[in-house]
């Protein structure tokens, strides 16, 4: 009898912003990944304290795009703070926090990973450039150009990131 093959899998990739934040959708079944989707989301400029109206902007955007394409599975970059940007750190928590609220709304699980992890697993380097993340996902789904702005191909590498995470654990 033959064995029926597993069905795919889709995945939302994020990379969280405040004035762009990139995502990145693809489905994988075994080994073949391919992109469905990928794009960004363009929140309006920061203006004395327009803050939560942002959020709500982010937070109503990314609803319609889970919407839309129905993903299993979100990840995101973990934050990363540097000591000299401990505001940033700050900032970029709440956008994650509006994106992880959107996701549980939706019944979706939410796994994230750490920026080195995720430049290993598509450029075999932890510490790789943003251009050498945006070659190697233009290379890996046969792009005429590398993603732009970069924001959606560290979303991409993201869902890649998990793609990849999911075929070890299944070894």
């Amino acid at each position: 009898m033959a064995s029926t093959p597993p069905e795919p899998t889709r995945v939302i990739g994020i990379d969280p912003g405040l004035n762009i934040t990139g995502y990145g959708v693809v489905t994988a079944r075994g080994s073949d990944v391919k992109l469905v989707e990928a794009g960004v989301v363009r929140l309006p400029p920061s203006k004395g304290d327009n803050l939560p109206a942002r959020l709500e902007s982010l937070f109503h955007e990314l609803q319609e795009i889970m919407e839309e394409f129905s993903p299993q599975a979100m990840c995101l970059e973990e934050v990363y703070s540097h000591a000299d940007y401990p505001r940033t750190a700050i900032l970029m928590g709440h956008a994650r926090g509006v994106i992880c609220l959107a996701a549980k709304l939706q019944g979706i699980p939410v796994l994230s990973f750490s920026a080195k992890r995720v430049k290993q697993s598509v450029t075999g380097n932890g510490n790789a450039s943003k251009s050498q993340v945006q070659r190697a996902v233009q290379n890996y789904f046969s792009l005429i150009s590398v993603p732009h702005p970069a924001d959606v191909a560290d979303a991409l590498a993201v869902a890649l990131c998990y793609v990849n995470a999911q075929r070890y654990a299944k070894r």
